[in-house]
């Protein structure tokens, strides 16, 4: 049986409209210490998201979701995190913050495979 990590794991979150609280699961943000590791996959539903709000701007809300894609991806994509490991990249990604996109609570779970995980849980919370 392979070594299993502990992980962690962020939804990220879009709300439309803040002063309404309305939000629905647009990403994951999974992060494993022992490995290094951090990224995250969004998946924007332009419908719920119309639904919320039909005045949204819709290019901004996926720049936005495309920025915390960059910022675990690191280098040049990630902005001042540029410089920085995973684990701070992580943490600033996850501090709270009352715009149209929001990380959700932390969770964490054991895994073999980072990486898999970051697609189950897009699959199983997002998609």
């Amino acid at each position: 049986m392979s070594e299993r990590d502990v992980f962690e794991y962020a939804l990220v979150r879009v709300v439309p409209r803040v002063e309404r609280g309305e939000c629905f699961n647009a990403g994951i943000i999974v992060y494993c210490r022992a490995r290094s590791f951090v990224a995250a996959r969004t998946h924007l539903d332009e419908a719920k998201l119309l639904a919320l709000d039909p005045g949204a701007d819709v290019a901004g809300v996926r720049a936005a979701l495309r920025g915390v894609e960059g910022v675990c991806a690191g280098g040049e994509q990630a902005g001042q995190a540029a410089g920085d490991d995973a684990g701070r990249r992580f943490r600033w990604l996850i501090a709270p913050r009352s715009t149209v996109v929001q990380p959700g609570p932390v969770h964490s779970g054991l895994t073999t495979d980072p990486e898999a995980e970051v697609e189950r849980l897009l699959d199983l919370l997002v998609r």
